[in-house]
């Protein structure tokens, strides 16, 4: 048999699952970058320096990014594909919504 004569559910598993490693691809260069901004932010935050409000504002706004994007996948119609994606990069960006919120409130303190 050829690949063309696969079952259904195999062409649909391996759609299925070259999908979401589309959509982790995308959520995870969003992560990377949101990572990037919360390091930069938090680091002028405890430093207390002038730029510290600005990058805590671009490291809210690149967190609100990811959060859309995997929220696009999880809320989805395609329950296969949201636990997938929520099973791969949940827990990161978890524990950057966490971070991020620690930041914000390590501010509020400081003020």
């Amino acid at each position: 048999r050829s690949a063309s004569h696969a079952s259904p559910n195999i062409v649909r598993w391996l759609s299925s699952k070259s999908l979401a490693d589309e959509k982790i691809e995308d959520i995870t260069e969003l992560y990377a970058t949101a990572r990037d901004e919360f390091e930069m932010a938090m680091e002028e935050t405890e430093k207390m320096t002038v730029y510290a409000e600005e990058d805590r504002k671009a490291a809210r706004e690149e967190l609100d990014k990811v959060q859309e994007a995997y929220r696009s996948i999880v809320d989805g119609p395609d329950q296969q594909l949201a636990e997938e994606v929520q099973r791969r990069i949940g827990q990161r960006i978890r524990e950057l919504e966490q971070g991020v919120a620690a930041m914000e409130e390590l501010a509020q303190n400081q003020d």
